[in-house]
């Protein structure tokens, strides 16, 4: 292939796009990246402008040929590019405060991807995601969708159920930040760790870890009944785990298990934060705000260390390490959300699953792993019916889809809890929640 690669980031002005070039840069030699276009909306301008002006100085310092255009026109952007990334947040972090403060006033776990506010972003989300899908259609039909934007189980669902689109893959670092995790536990280098993911997005699990292609899963799982072992992510408290139910679990969870397996806990010290230093929306702004500060100065031409605090390490990594695979029919692989096909043998073949996929020019094969075991079984089909029935919700805007989809969650207790949750919700993102205006009006 001689034509260059052109790659289109929707939410460009996101403080993670600087980790995105870094990771292109880095790869330059094998992915010929020629146009990145970094896209967002008028609100996003200022944010946009100041990456747009770092990401040209990192090239300019790796004297590489990427041009790199902003706009706020995502048609304009989006014609002939070869891959689009989504990573964007409708409502900013104003609205993930408001998904994390008010479930709290219930007594219900308010976070990102998990719970009712997990499904607020799905609402607000999946009607913007398919309209992305219809422009790509007309305009750039052979473009891969690279989507990271949560709740990316959700997104991936909706993508493959409403849309026409073929070419999409979701991606996350919570997988990556599972091995990285266990190679730093058992002080030996990542690439020689390899972990059997299965599951849904922050809902997967590692059936199987191996060191140099010998499964060590136990001594892994007894490294994790240790509570000095905080193996979590940035943005969940690494509460230590039950040893004897960890043990008895027999597979790797992930750090947003915790918001199922200790949910009393997690609810506790989420109130004890949403008092003191604020919810993680409310530290994460903080955190922008000292970040955006850093990538004006004009002498800055790299990724900062500070990025690593925002909860998003090893993601750019994740996608460049994907969009390389593809492109270069690498067959390495990859734990992605992809449609199951059979891979999970509980989940329906057309939903979305993550799962270890061989990575090809055709996109990801997922690995068959037969099924997840009957004690986590039942916790994934869950979900994934939160998934569907959330994504359905979303599209057509109906009231009681959207009930039943947020009492259906574990994490919400009952269904007048559900109602009353879901009614106050709907009235504070009411702006961002265009299909269901008649509802919010009645």
């Amino acid at each position: 292939m001689t034509k260059g690669i052109k790659i289109v980031t929707i939410g460009g002005g996101s403080s993670y796009t600087p980790e995105l070039i870094e990771g292109f840069i880095k790869r330059y030699d094998e992915l010929p990246v020629q146009e990145l276009w970094l896209v967002d909306i008028e609100e996003g301008k200022e944010k946009l402008e100041i990456i747009g002006n770092l990401a040209k100085r990192m090239v300019q310092k790796a004297r590489i040929p990427i041009d790199i255009h902003l706009t706020l026109d995502r048609r304009e952007a989006l014609k002939d590019a070869d891959f689009v990334t989504t990573q964007f947040r409708v409502g900013s972090l104003d609205a993930r405060a408001k998904d994390e403060r008010i479930p709290l006033k219930y007594n219900v776990i308010g976070q990102e991807t998990n719970g009712p506010g997990g499904l607020f972003k799905g609402l607000r989300t999946i009607p913007v995601i398919l309209d992305i899908c219809k422009d790509i259609e007309e305009l750039c039909p052979d473009a891969w969708l690279v989507n990271f934007t949560n709740p990316a189980g959700m997104v991936t669902e909706a993508v493959l159920r409403y849309s026409n689109i073929k070419k999409v893959v979701g991606l996350c670092n919570v997988p990556i930040g599972m091995r990285m995790g266990i190679a730093k536990a058992l002080e030996v280098d990542p690439s020689r760790i390899h972990v059997d993911f299965a599951g849904l997005n922050h809902m997967v699990f590692g059936l199987n870890v191996y060191l140099d292609g010998v499964s060590i899963l136990d001594s892994v799982i007894d490294s994790m009944a240790d509570p000095k072992n905080e193996m979590t992510m940035k943005n969940i408290s690494g509460l230590a785990w039950e040893p004897d139910f960890i043990r008895a679990l027999g597979v790797i969870p992930c750090g947003y298990h915790r918001y199922y397996y200790k949910t009393g806990e997690m609810l506790t010290e989420e109130l004890e934060a949403a008092e003191t230093v604020g919810t993680r929306a409310e530290v994460v702004q903080k955190l922008e705000k000292d970040l955006f500060e850093l990538y004006k100065n004009p002498e800055l031409d790299m990724k900062p260390p500070q990025l690593e605090k925002r909860g998003g390490a090893y993601y750019s990594d994740a996608a460049c390490s994907l969009i390389n695979s593809i492109y270069n029919d690498k067959r390495d692989i990859q734990p992605v959300n992809t449609r199951n096909n059979g891979a999970i043998a509980s989940i329906p073949a057309d939903s979305a699953v993550e799962v270890n996929c061989v990575i090809t020019k055709d996109g990801p094969r997922p690995i068959s792993v037969g099924d997840i075991p009957v004690a986590a079984r039942g916790l994934v089909q869950q979900i994934k019916s939160f998934e569907r029935v959330a994504a359905e919700a979303a599209v057509t805007g109906d009231y009681k889809t959207a009930l039943l989809a947020m009492t259906i969650n574990p994490l919400v207790p009952s269904d007048k809890i559900a109602k009353q949750i879901l009614d106050e919700m709907l009235e504070a993102h009411k702006q961002h929640l265009p299909q269901f205006t008649q509802t919010i009006k009645a």
